[in-house]
């Protein structure tokens, strides 16, 4: 008997009209239709709450890799580390540039291996940035070309939302997709807030053993190992989860995925690129505020941000499943909007408990809109590869399969907004002096955003209708 066999479940046989389902070994099930109410309701709805457990698992571990520069950065200077501030940007955006653009091939991984043995490879992965930056920052001598590299290495871990996602849609049915994308994707983006708080902790701890800065990378190697090893004894992949060449052109030349990439950008690479500098924003507008001394333990504020967010956007799934996505998606464009032009005239006010509460709406906003813009792709596809029944969207194996495929896809546009976002305010301040010009132009960007929203998606005469 081979160990993936031994770590095979024994399951008793399916209920009356439960359609059946086959396992093989290594983990692989035959047969699986999320779609199948009496299926779903005898054995799929408790094989795909494990999967997506150990999914949220492996993913959140990869937003914390993601994120680790955004917050070692700040801590740079007092290690003896002497980079501009042009530099700190570039190493606060250069994972979301990598993890970005990974996104693309990750989305096809699921399909070429399956999805368990694809999230056991690309925990593994996060291994590499997370002991590379505890190699670099011990040495105030290393070199920045050599930090860069190290730092794009971290987009590894940026590239497994693309390849949990598609993994977890083809678990649950078209009705239930918002929630649980939404809880996967969560579970995800709360890795860039516990990265941010868990950072200055076990950094202040380990000063006090000559340990310091490099403990930011080491402190993840057995979370990561355990992560991995849950996925290997408890995930499953599935024969149904396939996708072709054809299929996949298919989601390219469709035009609503690049409407919905670019609000993606709007709302998912707000959320990962106000989570990337907002530590630096605070202290470059606040020095007096940057952190909170708590127990002798230093504490950035800056984790709120992203908590929040991450928090916020398994509701904005829900809320989408209940309202419709386009209307909660134009909803927090306005508020990201509205606020962003805040930010920009309390400034001068010096109010940092002001500027902070205001963040902490933007980032409300952008996570509702995460989970409400990601909950309309399955159903936009859905509705122009198959013609829904009696209102309902019930999507077939070939839609299903392109559908995946666009998410990936969606969410790697997306994500460059983590890249984008540093980038527009490293030139505004390089230009200025201030950020100033870089929120008008994100206020103008949501505002377009919003506009394209309503044109394409709640307009009675959409080509796809309300979604």
């Amino acid at each position: 008997m081979s160990i993936d066999e031994a770590a095979s479940p024994t399951l008793a046989p399916p209920p009356s009209g439960v359609t059946a389902l086959t396992h093989r070994p290594g983990r692989w099930i035959d047969g699986w239709d999320a779609e199948d109410t009496a299926q779903w309701n005898g054995v799929g709805r408790s094989i795909a709450r494990r999967n997506l457990q150990w999914s949220i698992a492996c993913e959140f571990l990869g937003f914390v890799v993601w994120q680790l520069w955004s917050i070692v950065v700040v801590y740079l200077p007092a290690a003896g580390f002497t980079f501009t501030t042009s530099q700190i940007f570039w190493l606060i955006s250069m994972p979301s540039l990598v993890g970005a653009t990974l996104r693309i091939p990750y989305t096809f991984m699921v399909p070429r291996f399956g999805g368990r043995n694809w999230t056991i490879i690309s925990a593994l992965l996060l291994l590499i940035p997370a002991v590379g930056l505890a190699l670099c920052v011990s040495n105030p001598e290393t070199p920045f070309g050599v930090m860069l590299a190290v730092a794009a290495l971290a987009g590894l871990g940026g590239g497994n939302f693309a390849s949990s996602m598609a993994n977890i849609t083809f678990f649950y049915p078209a009705r239930e997709k918002g929630w649980a994308l939404g809880l996967n994707a969560a579970g995800g983006n709360l890795g860039a807030a516990v990265a941010q708080f868990v950072v200055p902790v076990v950094i202040g701890l380990g000063a006090a053993f000559s340990l310091g800065i490099p403990l930011a990378g080491w402190v993840w190697v057995p979370l990561i190992l355990v992560a991995a090893f849950g996925a290997w004894k408890y995930m499953d992949n599935l024969s149904s989860a396939r996708s072709d060449l054809a299929g996949s052109l298919a989601a390219v030349r469709e035009p609503h995925l690049w409407i919905m990439a670019l609000l993606y950008i709007g709302t998912f690479g707000s959320f990962i690129g106000f989570a990337g500098v907002f530590p630096k924003l605070i202290a470059d507008s606040f020095p007096a505020f940057r952190t909170i001394d708590m127990l002798g333990i230093s504490l950035t504020l800056a984790f709120l941000g992203p908590l929040v967010g991450s928090l916020a956007r398994p509701f904005g799934g829900r809320l989408a499943d209940r309202f419709g996505g386009a209307i909660i998606t134009v909803c927090a464009f306005a508020v990201m909007a509205a606020i962003a032009l805040t930010v920009v005239w309390t400034l001068p006010l010096g109010n940092f408990w002001l500027f902070l509460g205001l963040f902490l709406v933007l980032f409300t906003a952008a996570g509702a809109g995460n989970g409400a813009t990601y909950r309309m792709i399955p159903i936009i596809f859905a509705r122009r590869g198959a013609a829904g029944q009696a209102g309902e969207v019930r999507e077939s194996v070939s839609t299903a399969r392109t559908s995946a495929a666009a998410l990936g896809l969606i969410s790697a546009v997306g994500a460059y907004g983590g890249f984008l976002i540093p980038q527009v305010l490293n030139a505004s301040n390089s230009a200025t002096g201030s950020y100033d010009n870089a929120f008008y132009g994100f206020v103008a960007g949501y505002v377009l955003m919003l506009a394209v929203t309503w044109f394409f998606y709640l307009r009675r005469s959409s080509t796809v209708g309300k979604v």
